[in-house]
């Protein structure tokens, strides 16, 4: 009997024994680690800009001309950031009627990528950029792509050398994009530089002098020669006639 209680009592100090081992550690292990957030989707500019509500126009475009998928692959795979010019539906709408459509499917590309800057661009970084701007279009050289940014106080001016228009709102920022909406569509002068008239035609140099008829003086006085002579005529025919006479 007493060797049974010798046992109850061992079994009883190793069970408490072994809560006791369990609860440190697991006091020492902390509770259990949260997971690791999802890394977050990727940044679409179209639903971006669907979520402003009045840019349709842009966004065909941009996927008629598959420019979207490129903007999402530069976002994705570079730090570099990219800054947007949306020219909203009524910008547009302002054109010339046919103005899009005369475009050459490369023109539309490039008409859209000088609404792009290659860098991530704040409101209040625009009051010390460099002019002008270089955009995806490429060369910003006069008469090609350039871009000018002036600011005057909060309000940000854009300037193409054939438009001028400033943002008139912010649709998304973060570290990666910027998109500004614009109330004019971009004209670069690269695509729609005004035509020059061409000069007229140089005149001929050999060719002949039109051929003038006698002047009014030479009839004058081809004139009076015709009139003078039958009164030169006329004197020794007198002066005969008389000589003729006389002698009879």
């Amino acid at each position: 009997m007493e060797g049974f209680s010798t046992y109850r009592l061992a079994a009883i100090f190793l069970f408490i024994f072994n809560i006791a081992v369990t609860a440190q550690g697991q006091a020492a292990a902390g509770p259990a680690a949260a997971p690791a957030p999802e890394p977050p989707p990727p940044l679409n500019v179209t639903a971006v800009l669907e979520k402003g509500g009045q840019f349709r126009t842009l966004i065909r475009l941009l996927q008629s001309t598959q420019l979207d998928e490129r903007i999402r692959g530069q976002l994705n795979n570079s730090n570099a950031g990219l800054t947007l010019f949306a020219p909203s539906d009524n910008a547009f709408s302002s054109l010339s009627p046919g103005t899009l459509n005369t475009l050459t499917n490369q023109q539309q590309v490039t008409l859209l990528q000088y609404h792009i800057i290659p860098t991530l661009i704040t409101l209040s970084q625009f009051q010390t950029v460099s002019n002008p701007i270089s955009t995806q279009a490429g060369d910003s050289s006069p008469g090609q792509y350039p871009l000018n940014v002036t600011t005057a106080g909060n309000q940000v001016n854009i300037s193409t050398g054939l438009v001028n228009t400033t943002i008139s709102g912010t649709v998304y920022s973060d570290n990666q994009l910027a998109v500004y909406q614009v109330d004019k569509v971009l004209l670069p002068l690269g695509i729609f530089r005004p035509s020059v008239p061409s000069p007229p035609p140089k005149a001929d140099k050999n060719a002949s002098a039109p051929t003038e008829g006698p002047s009014s003086r030479d009839s004058a006085d081809a004139s009076s020669t015709n009139e003078w002579r039958p009164s030169r005529l006329g004197i020794p025919f007198a002066v005969a006639v008389s000589i003729f006479y006389w002698s009879f």
